[in-house]
C-alpha cells in the first residue's frame, strides 16, 4: 500500500484538530487586560495541547518518512491514534473552562495515555509491516522515551487526585522530553539514502 495517503490523510486530521482548538479560544467580553486574563486557563491548556499535537505531528512524519510500507494493521493503528487525539480539543476545552479542576484534567490524562499507548502500537504496527531491517527500527529501537510516557501519564492522572498543579507539571515535562528531537532519528533522516 502507498503511505503517501495515510500521510496525507493523518496531516488533514491533525489540521483540523488545531482548527478546533484554537475556534475554542473566545473573544472575552469586555476590553481590559483583566477580561483577557481570566482567559488565562483556557489559553494554557490550549498551549499545552497545541505543543502535544505538534509533537505527534512531528513524530508521526518521521515515522511515516522512515519505512516503506504500510499495510490494513498499519491503517487500523493509525486510525486508532487518530480517534485519540481527535478527542485533544474536548478535553482540552473541559480542563480549561473549569481552571483545571482535577475530574477534566484526569479525563486529559487518560486522553493522553491512550494517545501515547496508540502511538506505541502504531510504531509497533510499522516495525512488523516493514520487516527488522527498517530505518524505524535502527532509528528507535533503544528509545525509551515512549515507556516513560505512559507512566508519567499515569503519574499525572493519579497527582490529579492530590493537586491539578503536578499533573500540568508533569505533562508539560512529558511535551518538553518530546521535543527535543532524539539524533538517531535525526542522522537515520539526514542519511542520503532518505533525502
Amino acid at each position: 500500500m502507498n503511505k503517501t495517503r495515510l500521510e496525507a490523510f493523518s496531516d488533514g486530521v491533525i489540521a483540523i484538530i488545531i482548527t478546533i482548538m484554537v475556534l475554542e479560544l473566545k473573544v472575552p467580553h469586555g476590553e481590559t487586560w483583566a477580561d483577557l486574563g481570566k482567559l488565562w486557563p483556557i489559553f494554557l491548556s490550549y498551549l499545552l495541547s497545541f505543543v502535544y499535537v505538534g509533537i505527534y505531528w512531528v513524530n508521526h512524519h518521521h515515522m511515516i518518512h522512515m519505512v516503506k510500507r504500510v499495510n490494513s494493521r498499519v491503517l487500523w493503528a493509525n486510525l486508532h491514534l487518530l480517534f485519540w487525539l481527535s478527542l485533544i480539543p474536548f478535553v482540552t476545552a473541559w480542563m480549561g473552562e473549569n481552571h483545571f479542576a482535577r475530574n477534566p484534567t484526569v479525563l486529559y490524562g487518560l486522553n493522553a495515555l491512550a494517545a501515547g499507548i496508540a502511538y506505541q502500537l502504531l510504531v509497533l504496527a510499522l516495525r512488523q509491516a516493514n520487516g527488522i531491517d527498517n530505518l524505524l527500527g535502527e532509528g528507535i529501537r533503544n528509545s525509551h522515551k515512549g515507556n516513560l510516557s505512559l507512566v508519567l501519564y499515569i503519574l499525572a492522572i493519579a497527582a490529579a487526585f492530590w493537586h491539578t498543579a503536578i499533573s500540568l507539571t508533569i505533562f508539560a515535562a512529558v511535551s518538553v522530553m518530546w521535543f527535543i528531537p532524539d539524533k538517531r532519528i535525526e542522522q537515520a533522516l539526514g542519511s542520503p539514502a532518505n533525502t
